[in-house]
């Protein structure tokens, strides 16, 4: 695929992520519970995933592959997932869906500028660069108009 056609589905990604918070913001409300709320999203989101998954797959990874994987992988992401999950549940009906998602990017670009940096997690480096803190400082400039009454 193409980089125009990758940077539109990281897009559309990201559209999807602000959606699904805003929707399961709105179910912790009503439940009076996010966390019951990022229970009920990450059960259908393993059942939705599971039939992909099912429809999708070829062939399944040969045990030594899977025995090979450090134990760890298999659940710190999604220990970091629920958790930052629960965070935005909990804070989009308190501070307002543009300014929790907004604080939540600059969460994710500041923590992914600086661990492509040092390479962390086997990715590649991205050495740091006067235009990367400079998109760092715009999207700090950024939130600080969306917050601004």
């Amino acid at each position: 695929m193409n980089q125009n056609i990758n940077s539109i589905l990281a897009i559309l990604g990201g559209i999807f992520l602000a959606m699904q918070g805003g929707f399961n913001a709105q179910l912790g409300v009503q439940l009076r519970n996010p966390l019951m709320a990022s229970l009920v999203a990450f059960f259908f989101s393993m059942v939705f995933a599971l039939l992909v998954v099912l429809l999708s797959l070829k062939s399944f990874p040969k045990t030594s592959i899977l025995f090979d994987i450090p134990k760890y992988l298999w659940f710190t992401g999604a220990f970091f997932s629920v958790v930052g999950i629960c965070l935005y549940y909990y804070t989009i009906p308190k501070l307002g869906i543009s300014t929790m998602i907004s604080l939540g990017l600059f969460g994710q670009l500041l923590f992914s500028t600086i661990a492509g940096h040092h390479g962390w997690f086997g990715m590649p480096q991205e050495p740091m660069e006067i235009k990367r803190i400079l998109g760092v400082v715009a999207m700090c400039i950024g939130i600080f108009l969306i917050k601004k009454s």
